[in-house]
């Protein structure tokens, strides 16, 4: 959440909406809804204030250093990072490929619109950290967003910084 400026040798990578990968996922939804058929047993599909985001590692010893976020408005978002078991072209998202803890940040609507965001700092470090370890064996992780509580996605800025190993 720190909004100060980044050491010169840390890497800020930057959530991106992946639209393909959102949209064949509703696609999915749509069609299981049109025929009429449930889901896979275990399946995880998206929900309609869902998208999928995806961070990409062009290098990959890193040590987490700190989140930066910040959302205009009010809302809660929440971030469920996606193990490396999952070949979005190949299969189906299944539940147990979802990592704890998730990352939740969000701003009430009784607040005043510039006060600081609340999150759950615990989670949100161990969960950054978990990221850094991951990245160790993948180029490209992905990751559920999701926009509650009056939050969207054109609201939102979101990254998350490391520093690489020596």
């Amino acid at each position: 959440m720190d909004t100060t400026e980044a050491p010169s040798n840390s890497i800020v990578l930057v959530f991106k909406e992946d639209t393909a990968l959102t949209e064949m996922m509703r696609l999915r939804v749509s069609s299981l809804q049109r025929s009429g058929q449930k889901r896979q047993d275990g399946e995880r599909l998206l929900l309609p204030h869902e998208a999928v985001y995806r961070l990409d590692f062009g290098i990959q010893e890193l040590n987490f250093s700190r989140w930066n976020f910040s959302l205009s408005g009010y809302g809660r978002v929440t971030i469920t990072g996606i193990s490396q078991h999952w070949t979005p072209d190949l299969t189906n998202l299944m539940t147990r490929q979802l990592l704890e803890p998730i990352g939740t940040f969000w701003r009430n609507t009784g607040d005043p619109e510039d006060s600081p965001l609340k999150w759950l700092e615990a989670d949100m470090q161990e969960f950054g950290e978990r990221i850094a370890e991951l990245a160790k064996v993948r180029k490209v992780m992905y990751f559920l967003l999701a926009f509650k509580d009056g939050a969207e996605a054109a609201n939102l800025s979101c990254s998350v910084e490391f520093t690489p190993e020596k």
